[in-house]
């Protein structure tokens, strides 16, 4: 599979994507978007690949927003399907079944930002700079980033991001929850690689199920997300992986994980 926009490979069961427009600072536009539906898709039926790392080319941007020209040709009823096509793709990197590292190797404004809050966790470099800037080009966030950013910082937080339109250091991202880590530059993708091998290591169906119980539980009211965790959890219950996790464990042994 080859792309224009994006760079894909796979490697130790981990999958790369990068969004690979570094003179336009990564600027999403609908083709990338499109890009980035097909390479999730694909990344997601590849039962070879276990986690994903999702980051932007060169050394100033993971992404610095959207295509401002494509954007500024939008009426009403084609900003709305432009808006709702690319929820469908971060809904699809979000709901992967396997987790996603974004590592944010520079600016992540707007679209930016709101592709890495769709990531399971964002690990940033220490030069990059979060923010939704977009009521200053009078507009609101449209691929989920008032809603995302709320369910990561508070309401409160996620406001001042919003309405202010400020850009944000690293280190403050770090702070209020946006970020899991932040680490040097030269060593975003290694450490990335370090959390997707202790993943990788675990039983596939109860990283599954787990990724489920988080996503899905924390749209619902407690007690239906209680329900959902123990439904999952009877269902790993039902797998080889479990008899073979539990016995390993009983055993003093590394387990032997097949998916099953």
């Amino acid at each position: 599979m080859t792309f224009t926009n994006i760079l894909l490979e796979t490697k130790n069961s981990i999958g790369y994507v990068t969004i690979n427009r570094p003179d336009k600072l990564n600027a999403l536009n609908q083709a990338v978007m499109a890009e980035l539906g097909e390479a999730f898709a694909a990344l997601g039926d590849d039962k070879g690949v276990r986690a994903v790392i999702l980051t932007g080319a060169g050394e100033k941007a993971f992404v610095a927003g959207a295509d401002i020209s494509e954007l500024a040709q939008q009426d009403a009823v084609a900003a709305k399907e432009f808006a709702l096509r690319g929820q469908a793709v971060l809904n699809r990197i979000e709901n992967l079944g396997k987790p996603v590292i974004a590592c944010v190797n520079g600016f992540a404004l707007g679209g930016g930002c709101e592709l890495a809050m769709a990531c399971t966790m964002r690990l940033a470099s220490e030069n990059a700079k979060f923010g939704q800037p977009e009521v200053k080009l009078g507009i609101i966030p449209g691929y989920g980033g008032t809603q995302r950013l709320t369910r990561l910082v508070g309401k409160g937080r996620a406001m001042q991001l919003v309405l202010a339109g400020e850009m944000i250091s690293a280190a403050e991202a770090l702070r209020i929850g946006l970020v899991n880590e932040v680490v040097p530059q030269a060593e975003l993708i290694a450490r990335a690689e370090a959390i997707c091998g202790k993943i990788i290591a675990n039983a596939p169906l109860a990283v599954q199920y787990a990724l489920e119980a988080v996503n899905h539980g924390a749209e619902m009211p407690l007690s239906e997300a209680l329900f959902l965790e123990a439904t999952l959890f009877g269902l790993c219950c039902a797998t080889e992986d479990k008899n073979e996790g539990t016995r390993a464990f009983l055993e003093k042994r590394a387990a032997v994980f097949q998916g099953k």
